[in-house]
C-alpha cells in the first residue's frame, strides 16, 4: 500500500513539483493550495504525512499545524513536515512549538524530500 501525502501550498507550481516527485515514487499525494483547504482536505483522507508551506493566504503554515494539532481528531499526531523559503531559527523554532516534525527548505532536492517523508511516516 502506498503512503499518502498531503501537500499545502498555495504555489500551483509547487504543488505540481510535489506531486510529480512523489507520484515517481510511488507515493499517493493530495494537494491544497491554503491551511483552510488544507484543514478540509484532511477531513476526507488519511495520509501519512502533511508537508506544508508557512506563507499562504487564508491560513498560513502556523495557522495549519494548530488546526492539525488541536483537531483532537485522528490527524492530531501525524508527522508534519514545512517545505518553505523560509530559514530563520525562530520561525523553525515556531513551528517546532506548534508541532512541526521536520522543517525542509526550498528548493527541495526529490531524494531528500522522499527520504524524510520516508523516515517519519506513520
Amino acid at each position: 500500500m502506498p503512503l499518502t501525502v498531503l501537500a499545502v501550498d498555495d504555489s500551483r507550481t509547487m504543488r505540481e513539483m510535489i506531486r510529480i516527485a512523489l507520484a515517481g515514487e510511488g507515493f499517493e499525494v493530495h494537494v491544497a493550495d491554503d491551511g483552510v483547504h488544507g484543514l478540509e482536505v484532511l477531513g476526507n483522507i488519511d495520509p501519512n504525512v502533511i508537508i506544508t508551506d508557512i506563507n499562504m493566504p487564508n491560513l498560513d503554515g502556523f495557522g495549519f499545524i494548530d488546526g492539525v494539532r488541536q483537531s483532537g481528531g485522528p490527524h492530531r499526531a501525524k508527522p508534519i513536515l514545512v517545505l518553505t523559503t523560509e530559514s530563520a531559527p525562530e520561525l523553525k523554532a515556531r513551528a517546532k512549538r506548534a508541532g512541526a516534525t521536520g522543517w525542509i527548505v526550498k528548493p527541495f532536492e526529490k531524494t531528500k524530500l522522499v527520504s524524510a517523508i520516508r523516515r517519519v511516516a506513520r
